[in-house]
């Protein structure tokens, strides 16, 4: 089992920067970061597996970044140039042992 605690989200301004972190309790190939907006899905944001290949959701693609500190088991986005689109509360993700997890979330709020 795998336990994922997520910070750093909060409010900004459009066009600022906002960083959340993960910290997860055992290392994972596999994490990254999901988000559901006020009446939608969760959708994919950012994936990072080992080797550190990464996937994107097009709406972030060029803004935001993601990274693994293998030693830590922290997984961060890094989050640039944000919208007000980007108003959502992020989930972390890992999949480990054929099983996913999930964090609490976090909220981000982007504020035109």
């Amino acid at each position: 089992q795998v336990q994922l605690v997520e910070s750093g989200g909060g409010l900004v301004q459009a066009g600022g920067s906002l960083r959340v972190s993960c910290a997860a309790s055992r290392s994972a190939y596999t994490m990254g970061w999901y988000r559901q907006k006020p009446g939608n899905q969760r959708e994919m944001v950012a994936v990072i597996r080992s080797g550190d290949s990464t996937d994107y959701a097009d709406s972030v693609k060029g803004r935001f970044t993601i990274s693994k500190d293998n030693a830590k088991n922290t997984v961060y986005l890094q989050m640039n140039s944000l919208k007000p689109e980007d108003t959502a509360v992020y989930y972390c993700w890992c999949g480990y042992g054929g099983m996913n997890y999930w964090g609490k979330g976090t909220l981000v709020t982007v504020s035109s």
